[in-house]
């Protein structure tokens, strides 16, 4: 880790981050000038004079965790003035330009890397990821190819820090914006049962405070009084599909960047968790799950748990094969165990 932040330092003092800094810019086609990514994280905004977090910067925590090989995570959000977010859609919030998200990980108790995503204008959203100094005073912006090797990881891989590729790669280009910041994901209805779930600490904000402290529009009243959450005849099943929400439904929904064409895990679209859980039963895969026939492959397989393509490819850290395919380098053993025990007791009981 030393190595690669000498190197880090280094390039800054030559300039060359700064020339990186300008590369930063929109995911589509911009109406005005592009805005750039700060050198430092200390740049962002997300401190206040003293080095404390900013107390505009409000702290928030989906319930339903990204994976991310293990790492502790802090994430705020920023909200410009008089700029509530655009409910119209429930399902697509939309952001008021100038708001910003952050995304701190820390590994053995270190900072290695704060990830910034900046509305920056109408069609520009900036992604950038910083790199923590060794004496863990401030961070710099990383390369727009990331950095490989950032931090130690159990087995004797290492935490790569994403680049500006790999973020659109998973925060999209025809709807970019962040992935855990939603009403499923802010609801006061919370799954106790939650894979990888983190406590709601005092302060954070939630769908509630959103809707009660207004920043929300249209009103939602419903967010308070009928919190989102994942309808499922098990608690199990509502857990499982929550994780599955989070982790793949980016890309495991129609209006995704793959255009995918089996069952949505969007949000969105799992609030009758045993619906859903039908049409994973019924879909065939493209990608064939190793050992099986042609053609039998299926997205869940209730008679055989390791024939499920779920399972195959979360077990897989093969770029071709794993799932999620990008920003893991171990394998989500907690999650493995717990899907594994839900197809073989809740989901056989449907057949």
């Amino acid at each position: 880790m030393k190595r690669w932040m000498r190197a880090a330092t280094a390039t800054l003092a030559g300039g060359w981050l700064a020339a990186m800094a300008g590369a930063i810019q929109a995911t589509s086609r911009p109406t005005q000038p592009d805005l750039c990514a700060p050198v430092r994280l200390s740049e962002t905004g997300l401190y206040a004079a003293d080095g404390s977090v900013a107390s505009a910067n409000r702290p928030f925590s989906p319930q339903y965790p990204l994976w991310s090989d293990g790492a502790s995570k802090s994430r705020w959000i920023y909200l410009p003035p008089d700029s509530p977010i655009d409910t119209t859609d429930n399902a697509n919030w939309e952001f008021p330009v100038g708001t910003k998200f952050w995304k701190e990980f820390t590994f053995n108790r270190r900072k290695v890397e704060t990830r910034l995503i900046w509305r920056a204008g109408v069609d520009q959203w900036i992604f950038a990821t910083y790199a923590w100094n060794e004496e863990q005073t401030d961070a710099v912006l990383a390369p727009v190819d990331g950095i490989t090797g950032a931090a130690e990881l159990a087995g004797g891989k290492r935490h790569n820090i994403p680049g500006q590729i790999d973020c659109q790669a998973c925060h999209g280009t025809k709807q970019p914006g962040p992935l855990g910041f939603n009403a499923l994901q802010l609801s006061i209805d919370r799954d106790p049962n939650a894979i990888h779930g983190e406590p709601l600490a005092p302060g954070m904000m939630t769908a509630a405070t959103l809707e009660q402290e207004g920043l929300l529009s249209p009103s939602r009243p419903e967010l308070v009084t009928a919190p989102t959450r994942i309808h499922a005849s098990s608690p199990r099943t509502r857990a499982v599909l929550g994780y599955l929400a989070a982790n793949c439904g980016t890309c495991h929904n129609p209006a995704g960047e793959t255009s995918f064409t089996g069952p949505s895990l969007k949000h969105s679209d799992i609030a009758d968790g045993d619906d859903v859980v039908a049409r994973l039963l019924q879909y065939a895969t493209a990608w064939q799950v190793p050992g099986q026939p042609e053609g039998a492959s299926r997205m869940l397989n209730a008679l055989e748990p390791d024939a499920s393509a779920i399972l195959a490819r979360m077990r897989s850290r093969r770029p071709s094969s794993q799932m999620p395919p990008l920003a893991t380098q171990l394998r989500d053993e907690q999650a493995i165990a717990a899907i594994e025990a839900w197809i073989a007791t809740d989901v056989r009981r449907r057949q």
